[in-house]
């Protein structure tokens, strides 16, 4: 089961499979799309994804990992999240193995609670994560990090992993919806424009969807809004447009 809410322009996204300890199999990773779909739908501005009871997510379910279908599925779920144009923040409440650690940095920020663990154990059950989350956890953790976790095979908890940069912030589920709810006041095209450009593997100068992006920000309502409130001395109001 899947629970989606939004509130204050705020979408939660909750795994709620407590008797897996909310692993992943083919329908909890279409309904990860599905809840995305429906939070943009609602013009939410910015999502917090995690687990109900005491772990994030436990990787993947093995009643299905080996099965047709269960590897499109995971990673149509990843880039779901990942490509949503808002911020969505991972509530990482308990453990984040495997395809949990995937689904953690899939997010663009990371709040962990104490008793957060991440690991990637592929190679002690010789499996394979694709080449995107290999860079995604380079990139988000850093290269020590990356190699830590793939090929040592090591376990990470909350305080380790906030000091190389993997966790960006330590707290509870109510800290990571106070800063979404901090995030979805700030302007939303300079936001989707952000991400866009971090997210870039590679960077072209003449990059279209990138450069719609930044003149987005530039002739925006939104630019304009923030003119005004700063000469009125008032927070801005934005309205995306």
């Amino acid at each position: 089961m899947i629970n989606v809410s939004a509130k204050d322009a705020v979408g939660l996204i909750e795994l709620d499979r407590p008797e897996r300890r909310n692993a992943l199999d083919v329908e909890h990773c279409r309904g990860l799309v599905d809840a995305m779909t429906d939070l943009l739908a609602q013009e939410v501005r910015a999502v917090v994804v995690t687990g109900a009871g005491s772990s994030f997510c436990s990787g993947a379910d093995f009643g299905e990992v080996y099965t047709d279908g269960f590897r499109d599925a995971l990673y149509a779920a990843l880039h779901a999240i990942h490509d949503a144009p808002l911020p969505v923040i991972a509530a990482v409440n308990g453990p984040a193995i495997g395809a949990g650690t995937q689904l953690a940095i899939a997010c663009d920020l990371r709040v962990a609670a104490p008793g957060a663990v991440f690991g990637v154990p592929t190679a002690r059950i010789g499996l394979a994560v694709d080449p995107w989350t290999v860079r995604r956890l380079a990139q988000v953790g850093g290269g020590g990090t990356a190699r830590s976790l793939l090929l040592a095979c090591d376990q990470i908890g909350a305080e380790l992993a906030h000091a190389r940069g993997l966790v960006d912030r330590l707290g509870e589920r109510e800290d990571a919806l106070a800063l979404a709810r901090e995030l979805a006041t700030l302007a939303p095209l300079t936001l989707a424009y952000n991400k866009l450009t971090l997210d870039r593997t590679e960077l072209a100068e003449d990059d279209p969807a990138l450069l719609a992006a930044f003149e987005g920000c530039w002739s925006s309502e939104d630019l304009r809004e923030g003119r005004r409130a700063r000469a009125e001395k008032r927070s801005p109001r934005f309205s995306g447009r």
